[in-house]
């Protein structure tokens, strides 16, 4: 089952509740799940294009000199996101942790 919240406006001001991590939250080499995207719908669904679906596993990797964009590992690929967007996907919970397969591996 997906889940994704559409946002008419899209900005800092609509920060998810403190009690739930995000992906900008994440270090390198930590992992999440997702749980969901609160993202307007034209960006949320290019992200989930990119792999970045509820239930899939998430590995931040490495960032640029000035620490953004930063490169995210999902479903086999990597993907950099500014820390506004990596912001807006919510992770699970560690209690409701349990993860779908991430896809292929892009390391031999």
């Amino acid at each position: 089952m997906m889940q994704m919240s559409v946002k008419k406006e899209f900005g800092a001001a609509h920060m998810p509740p403190p009690s739930r991590r995000t992906l900008a939250e994440l270090k390198e080499g930590e992992s999440g799940i997702i749980d969901r995207l609160d993202l307007p719908e034209d960006i949320g669904r290019r992200l989930m294009e990119l792999g970045f679906l509820p239930g899939h596993v998430v590995v931040p990797a490495r960032s640029a000199p000035g620490g953004e964009p930063r490169v995210y590992r999902v479903d086999g690929s990597e993907v950099a996101l500014r820390r506004e967007t990596a912001s807006h996907l919510i992770l699970r919970p560690a209690s409701k942790a349990s993860p779908k397969p991430a896809g292929k591996s892009s390391k031999p």
